[in-house]
């Protein structure tokens, strides 16, 4: 790049190289702050498991749903990236399902080595647990204990792994306010005092005994603990209203 020079030139200095290293030893200047960011390992699909670490920290799932007999295994393993800096991050790394029943098994196998590939591929991964729970069966669904419907089997896989993402931080859990639950709290104890009459009163463990009898669907968290309350279609579980 040329430069025009105006003026009388009536001096110079050749910039040595201990000059240049001075200034790139600056605190807090561009060239140290570039340095320390290309040391911060990031996800991506050529990252392999640290040297020396056989194993990898994780958390099994089990899946037990009322369409077969035999219960479903999840496993996801993750990977700690920059351990002990201020850049530590856990990160899925691979998924792995079990069952004893072989009718799963092609679909399962195909599943998990797709979704370890995108684990694998870094970024944002939340993606997954949507897009899996809003797979449906077109033999229908079912109702898990406490009232929650799950579409389809797939849907569960990806509630399973919608938690997994909350516990290990890249997922928000959403969580009611303190003045929410105590209005669905107060809400519910009527309810159940409405409905219970002169029958004797079963503890809530079932899931038809979780919420009141009679209660519906709730659109928002798929939840069969939608009731008439104050004239209003009101979910004991979310906290979702018609009214608003």
């Amino acid at each position: 790049m040329s430069v025009k020079i105006e003026q009388n030139i009536i001096g110079y200095k050749v910039r040595k190289p201990e000059d240049k290293q001075s200034q790139t030893d600056g605190a807090g200047s561009p060239q140290r702050a570039e340095k320390e960011d290309a040391k911060v390992i990031r996800m991506h699909e050529k990252l392999a498991r640290p040297e020396g670490l056989e194993c990898l920290e994780g958390s099994t799932y089990k899946i037990k749903t009322p369409l077969d007999d035999h219960a479903l295994y999840v496993t996801i393993n993750d990977i700690i990236l920059n351990p002990g800096t201020e850049h530590e991050q856990r990160r899925p790394f691979e998924i792995f399902i079990n069952s004893k029943n072989m009718d799963h098994f092609q679909w399962i196998v195909a599943l998990t080595r797709v979704m370890s590939s995108v684990f694998r591929k870094g970024g944002d991964v939340t993606f997954l647990a949507e897009e899996l729970q809003a797979v449906f069966d077109p033999k229908g669904g079912y109702f898990k204990p406490g009232g929650k419907f799950m579409p389809s089997l797939v849907a569960e896989i990806g509630a399973v792994v919608e938690h997994h993402l909350q516990r290990i931080g890249m997922l928000e859990k959403p969580e009611l306010s303190e003045q929410q639950q105590l209005m669905l709290d107060e809400k519910r104890a009527e309810a159940e005092s409405r409905h219970s009459g002169a029958a004797e009163k079963k503890p809530l463990n079932d899931a038809a005994d979780s919420y009141p009898a009679g209660a519906t669907l709730c659109n928002k968290c798929h939840t069969k603990a939608v009731i008439m309350m104050d004239n209003c279609a009101t979910c004991l579980s979310c906290g979702y209203s018609k009214c608003g």
